[in-house]
């Protein structure tokens, strides 16, 4: 039986399956220790607490902030939540990122806006003293590159959550609330290849120019990133400890 759970809320399933493959070598676990489920085409089981010893959640072009929303998109985020809400109260361990930060944002009484997006990029990120004094975080240094492709993001730490990454553009890239719900701005899992491959399936969505395709992959294949791929073996650690 598998001890972590990937959850996917990308509805591009063969861009869930990349990432799923990209989370698993970050956590640094076989296949067999992280099983998969798709929010986009099946709601989280209710027995999924019991199964699992954490979650990791991926990221999606769903936004917190859209101003129409499917059935299926408030589905997935009421299901976000619930696994944010049994993290909250310290009974898993769950790495939210992306998309997720929003929904965790807007869980805790946070404000989430448009007012910080960042293209498809390797961002420098900057540990703050308390991320510095993170089991999860404080390992990785003063600052490091992660990869970045959002619409939306937040200016403040939502209450209750203690600041542990910043950047330039979006000033929060990642928190930590409780002790065992983490959630990042960024993206912690894929390496230079998995994010310019990831590029394909987002061409024309708005994270970046189109017209320079080729210009901006190349600049995320030549770019170094590793650390954050180790927060997450971190994270997994955490959670397998419980």
């Amino acid at each position: 039986m598998a001890s972590l759970l990937y959850v996917g809320v990308r509805p591009e399933l063969d861009a869930a399956t990349a990432e799923r493959a990209s989370f698993r070598i970050g956590l640094g676990v076989p296949s067999e220790q992280l099983d998969r489920i798709d929010l986009v085409s099946s709601p989280l089981p209710d027995d999924a607490f019991d199964r699992y010893a954490g979650f990791v959640i991926g990221g999606s072009p769903f936004n917190v902030t859209d101003a129409a929303k499917s059935s299926m998109q408030l589905r997935v985020e009421r299901d976000l939540e619930r696994i944010a809400a049994r993290a909250l109260d310290g009974a898993t361990a769950a790495f939210f990122t992306c998309y997720g930060i929003g929904v965790v944002t807007r869980l805790l009484g946070g404000e989430v806006t448009t007012d910080h997006p960042e293209e498809a990029t390797a961002t420098w990120i900057r540990t703050t003293p308390a991320g510095l004094d993170d089991p999860l975080f404080g390992p990785s240094g003063a600052s490091f590159t992660a990869f970045t492709a959002h619409k939306e993001g937040s200016t403040t730490t939502p209450p209750g959550a203690t600041l542990l990454a910043v950047g330039d553009v979006c000033p929060v890239q990642a928190y930590r609330a409780g002790g065992r719900l983490y959630a990042t701005q960024f993206h912690p899992e894929p390496s230079p290849r998995d994010f310019a491959d990831r590029m394909v399936f987002y061409r024309t969505t708005g994270y970046f120019d189109a017209d320079a395709f080729d210009t901006v992959q190349e600049a995320v294949l030549s770019a170094s990133v590793t650390e954050p791929a180790h927060i997450l073996g971190r994270f997994a650690a955490l959670a397998l400890s419980h």
